[in-house]
């Protein structure tokens, strides 16, 4: 088995050759763009770390890992879009230095670039590589519904929450890993713990984001701290500082994500005050640790080797204690 390092160096080497720029350039040229800002790479390294896991080609896995990084960033743009964000990765989203209409076509072409990556496999491969892979896009956009549901909701309760962050976030890191385990040809049974793997691991990831985006550091974070508080949006740190908190706090709290029009620093620091103070801020750490846990406990069932269990174990851990 390689290093973390090793495979985040063998995709980047992989998406630096990836053809994107074309005519018409307003079309491609924001593609280039958002696929260059960085970002963690998680799911590609994970596909490729999962197919070297089951002793498969980790080249053969190339191209699903990019068909996954494309499709998470096509995600990514339209998502921008319907929450207006202004930065991405530290820098303006693709709406922003180009238009609205530019940010929609530029991710609907990536879409359809990311299934086009598919094309490169034997037919056997590809037709189990595109179920997978349209059953996860179809439930990426459920997730996304339900997270704009839930903006005109006065009630949300926590299990609809997880859901809806296992459909939009969750699901497409399980999805990246059985299909690097089906590319090197494990078995169903590890092609499905692989997924389960990788699901429990996305959903503690997008906690420990939104805990990131009350708590994080404005320097490393990448994106505008307190910008879910800002947009209102309920997530696990509301919805359990509702359940914690007194019945004023709960009001003070309500109130708040009702209002567009107070300043915003002032009600950054308001709220992440009774997130912390109600015992919410913990709880979500708290939550954290448990779907990592029970991500390393579907670990354990893999017929792969100690050493390999290991360093998948060492990558989620890695990804809980980041601070971007």
């Amino acid at each position: 088995m390689k290093a973390i390092e090793t495979y985040q160096k063998q995709f980047l080497a992989y998406l630096k050759d990836y053809r994107t720029l074309g005519e018409p350039k307003n079309l491609y040229e924001p593609i280039t763009y958002i696929l260059n800002l960085g970002g963690k790479r998680l799911r590609p390294v994970l596909t490729l770390m999962t197919a070297d896991c089951f002793n498969g080609e980790v080249d053969d896995a190339l191209d699903a890992a990019l068909a996954v990084e494309v499709f998470h960033n096509f995600s990514l743009i339209h998502d921008d879009i319907m929450d207006a964000a202004p930065l991405r990765r530290g820098h303006k989203t693709v709406h922003e230095k180009w238009d609205l209409n530019t940010g929609i076509l530029s991710g609907d072409a990536m879409l359809i670039m990311a299934y086009q990556l598919f094309e490169n496999y034997q037919p056997e491969t590809f037709h189990k590589l595109a179920i997978v892979f349209s059953k996860t896009a179809l439930e990426v956009c459920e997730g996304q519904q339900y997270d704009i549901d839930f903006e005109t909701r006065d009630e949300v309760s926590i299990l609809e929450y997880l859901k809806m962050i296992e459909f939009k976030t969750a699901v497409l890191v399980g999805a990246a890993m059985k299909m690097g385990a089906i590319i090197a040809g494990a078995s169903k049974g590890d092609q499905d713990r692989c997924y389960e793997f990788g699901k429990n691991l996305g959903i503690a990831f997008q906690l420990q984001d939104d805990y990131l985006d009350a708590f994080g550091n404005p320097e490393t974070f990448g994106k505008q701290v307190g910008g879910d508080i800002i947009e209102n949006k309920k997530t696990y740190l509301y919805l359990k500082a509702l359940e914690f908190s007194s019945e004023d706090d709960q009001q003070q709290l309500k109130q708040l994500f009702s209002s567009d029009h107070m300043d915003s620093n002032a009600k950054i620091e308001t709220v992440k005050q009774i997130f912390k103070t109600s015992g919410s801020a913990e709880a979500t750490k708290k939550a954290i640790q448990e779907y990592t846990s029970r991500a390393f406990s579907v670990l354990e069932l893999l017929t792969i080797s100690e050493e390999k269990k290991e360093l998948l174990k060492m990558f989620g851990t890695s990804l809980m204690d980041r601070t971007v």
